[in-house]
C-alpha cells in the first residue's frame, strides 16, 4: 500500500491506521464502540452529577468514585472519538503534539486509575476495619491530600515517557498501525535507540502499577478476614456486597490492560489485528462498566438512580 512509504524526517505528522486486516469492517465495528462510549459518558457523568447534588453521597468512597469517574472520561474521550473518526472515515492524521497529547493523557489515566482503585480499597478497609476511627483517620484534609498526592505521582511517572519520546528521530515511516498513539509503539518508528523508552516505558509504569496491585491484595485479604469475623450476619452481606463491586472493577480494569501491555512487550506471536482490538477493548470497556457494577453494587447510588429517573414512583 502507499501508505506504508517511507517519509521524511520531519514529525508534523503521524497516520492512524485504525486495525490494519479489518479496515472493510470498520463501519461495523464502530457501532458497538459508539454505542460503549455512550454508555461510558452517560454513566459516568449521571454518577457525577448525583455525587455532585447528592448531600448523603459526600462520603470518602463516593468523593474517590467521583475521581474514577473523571479519569475513566478522560481515558475513554483520549482515545475514542479519534478511533471512530478512523472507523468512519479511513486512516486519520495526528500532529505530532497532538500524538504525545494523547499517549500522555492516555498512560497518565491509565496510572491514576490505578492509584484510585488502590485508594478505595484502603477506604474500604479502614471503613470495615477500624469503622469506629473512619471519620478520623479520612478528614476531609487527608482526602485532598490523597487525591493531590495521586495526581501528582502519575504525573511524575508517565511524563518523562513524553520528554523521551521527543528526543527521538523518525526518519523512516510515520504510518502507526493502531487507532491511537502509545508510549512504545510510536518509539518503535523512530531511527534512534529507543532501549531507554523500553526500559522505562515497561519498568517504571509497570512497577508502580504492580505495588498497587500488591498492596490492593492486602488490603482486601485483611478486609475479607475481619468481615468473616463480624458476628452479624447482615453486617457480613452489606460488606461483602460493597467490596464486590470493587473486586469487579478492579479485575475489569486490570486483566485487559495487563494482557494489552505484556502482549505488546513479548506477545510477538499474537496476531496484531488481535492485540489491537484488544487494546481498544481496555480503554472503552471499563469506563462503560464501572457506573454500571457501582450502580447495581451499591445501594445509595442504586437508590439515587431510581430516584432519578422515576421519581413520582419512588414516592
Amino acid at each position: 500500500m502507499a501508505v506504508y512509504n517511507l517519509s521524511s524526517y520531519n514529525t508534523d505528522s503521524f497516520t492512524l491506521l485504525g486495525i490494519p486486516g479489518l479496515e472493510q469492517y470498520h463501519v461495523w465495528i464502530s457501532i458497538p464502540f459508539c454505542f460503549i462510549y455512550l454508555v461510558a459518558i452517560v454513566g459516568n457523568s449521571t454518577l457525577l452529577y448525583l455525587i455532585a447534588v447528592e448531600h448523603s453521597l459526600h462520603a470518602p468512597m463516593f468523593f474517590f468514585l467521583s475521581m474514577l469517574a473523571i479519569t475513566d472520561l478522560i481515558l475513554s474521550t483520549t482515545c475514542v472519538p479519534k478511533t471512530l473518526t478512523i472507523f468512519w472515515l479511513g486512516p486519520q492524521k495526528i500532529s505530532f503534539p497532538g500524538c504525545l497529547t494523547q499517549l500522555f493523557f492516555l498512560h497518565y489515566s491509565f496510572v491514576l486509575d490505578s492509584a484510585i482503585l488502590l485508594t478505595m480499597a484502603f477506604d474500604r478497609y479502614v471503613a470495615i476495619c477500624s469503622p469506629l476511627r473512619y471519620t478520623t483517620i479520612l478528614t476531609p484534609r487527608i482526602i485532598v491530600k490523597i487525591a493531590v498526592g495521586i495526581s501528582f505521582r502519575s504525573f511524575c511517572v508517565f511524563v518523562p515517557c513524553v520528554f523521551l519520546v521527543n528526543r527521538l528521530l523518525f526518519c523512516r515511516t510515520h504510518i502507526i498501525p493502531h487507532t491511537y498513539c502509545e508510549h512504545i509503539g510510536v518509539a518503535r518508528l523512530a531511527c534512534d535507540d529507543i532501549s531507554i523508552n523500553i526500559w522505562y516505558g515497561f519498568c517504571v509504569p509497570i512497577m508502580t502499577v504492580i505495588i498497587d496491585v500488591i498492596l490492593i491484595a492486602v488490603s482486601y485479604t485483611l478486609i475479607l478476614c475481619a468481615v468473616f469475623r463480624l458476628p452479624s450476619r447482615d453486617a457480613r452481606k452489606k460488606a461483602l456486597g460493597t467490596c464486590g463491586s470493587h473486586v469487579c472493577v478492579i479485575l475489569m480494569f486490570y486483566i485487559p490492560a495487563f494482557f494489552s501491555i505484556l502482549a505488546h512487550r513479548f506477545g510477538h506471536n499474537v496476531p496484531q489485528t488481535f492485540h489491537i482490538m484488544f487494546a481498544n477493548l481496555y480503554v472503552i470497556i471499563p469506563p462503560a462498566l464501572n457506573p454500571i457494577v457501582y450502580g447495581v453494587k451499591t445501594k445509595q447510588i442504586r437508590d439515587k438512580v431510581i430516584l432519578l429517573l422515576f421519581p413520582k414512583g419512588s414516592q
